[in-house]
């Protein structure tokens, strides 16, 4: 593992050089143009659910020869291939190859989660005087939707071309009463990926009646290739000099807190593994990263950036969000197998999950969730891979 020095002089040089925006970052040749070097869309069929529903997935290829994968079940990121700085490629995402297994096992893997991303503590929350239950399907709180949210969903899929962009648009509309949220809720995400290898993703939502919204992507990320063992080498950046705590449930206390000082604090570049195991209380409540993150700044800016050094690969997430989730694969134990026919161990993949905050509907001092018949949700999230020698 890269020392604390060697990584932070290392990922310096690598945010210069991309803040810089050196078209050298995205090092991809002509010979990996396996496609003919033109972008394009293809469609086949993934898999058959219990009651008969077909899923399909969409592959999507820039002209620098970077394929994406996307199901219509839960909207799931399933590959992301991206060259490494000798332009290999490799799959970059964990995930499955088979249907069964992401109705059966899946830890979120790539999908979209709603209605509400991340954690409702002990499922419940009120709006306009009336309180709603919500299912407990994480200990004593609500996560990610609940028993059946918006990962376990299937969802209208429109292919598009636009330019130098191939993009898949996907709809679903989830009914008044859908897993105890109010309002029928009409949703749009748009995946893109663009001609520089990068995958965006736009979010719009409107409702029928006031309810609480928070969208986001869980793809889990490994640069030197999904199954190719552990992410502790990774060096990660995060733009944000606070976060919200987290009690035994890991549910916020309601306070937003300065990271300096803390083993949580990766405004300097710093390896995933360096404090990972720290006695922190709130790194030892979280059995690793599980936070988050208050970022800096407003607007689409970077979020964060993720360097693994052997690879060269770089990730940068760039976000309007006001929130990341940083995630270090705690839970990952060894049984999932994965794309690549491998086992994933724990830490062995990582999610920078952009969001409002977690238990927002129950605090004040947090960035509102509400959403209002009238006016539209609508949010940006960029992944952005490149290369470094």
């Amino acid at each position: 593992m890269p020392s604390s020095t060697l990584t932070r002089t290392r990922l310096a040089t690598v945010l210069v050089a991309v803040a810089a925006l050196v078209p050298a970052l995205v090092a991809v040749s002509p010979a990996r143009a396996a496609d003919g070097g033109r972008p394009g869309i293809s469609k086949k069929h993934f898999g058959t659910l219990a009651g008969g529903r077909k899923i399909d997935v969409y592959t999507l290829r820039n002209a620098s020869g970077m394929r994406v994968k996307i199901l219509t079940y839960g909207g799931i990121l399933q590959s992301i291939e991206v060259p490494d700085s000798e332009g290999k490629r490799a799959n970059v995402t964990l995930g499955f190859d088979n249907l069964s297994d992401y109705v059966k096992k899946s830890p979120y893997f790539g999908c979209i989660t709603g209605r509400y991303a991340n954690r409702i503590a002990k499922g419940r929350f009120t709006l306009d005087g009336k309180t709603y239950r919500l299912a407990t399907n994480d200990g004593p709180n609500h996560l990610h939707g609940g028993t059946k949210g918006f990962d376990k969903r299937v969802w209208k899929a429109d292919p598009f071309t636009r330019g130098g962009s191939v993009g898949l648009a996907l709809t679903y509309t989830s009914p008044d009463g859908e897993e105890g949220y109010p309002g029928t809720l009409r949703t749009r995400v748009v995946y893109t990926l663009t001609g520089d290898n990068r995958i965006r993703m736009d979010y719009r939502a409107t409702t029928s009646r006031p309810t609480v919204v928070n969208l986001t992507n869980h793809a889990y990320f490994n640069l030197r290739g999904e199954g190719n063992g552990r992410i502790l080498g990774h060096e990660l950046q995060i733009n944000a000099s606070r976060y919200t705590p987290v009690d035994k449930t890991l549910i916020p206390t309601g306070k937003i807190a300065r990271l300096g000082g803390t083993p949580l604090d990766f405004r300097e570049p710093t390896a995933i593994g360096d404090r990972v195991n720290s006695k922190n209380q709130q790194i030892v409540r979280g059995g690793g990263y599980d936070h988050n993150y208050v970022l800096d700044g407003r607007g689409l800016r970077t979020a964060a950036t993720v360097v693994e050094p052997d690879s060269g690969r770089v990730l940068e997430v760039i976000t309007d969000q006001p929130g990341l989730q940083f995630y270090s694969g705690n839970f990952l134990d060894g049984t999932l197998r994965g794309t690549g026919g491998r086992l994933y161990p724990k830490r062995s993949g990582f999610a920078l999950e952009s969001q409002h905050f977690p238990d927002s509907p129950n605090h004040a001092n947090f960035p509102s969730t509400v959403l209002r018949p009238g006016d539209v949700y609508r949010t940006t999230t960029i992944y952005a891979f490149s290369t470094v020698s």
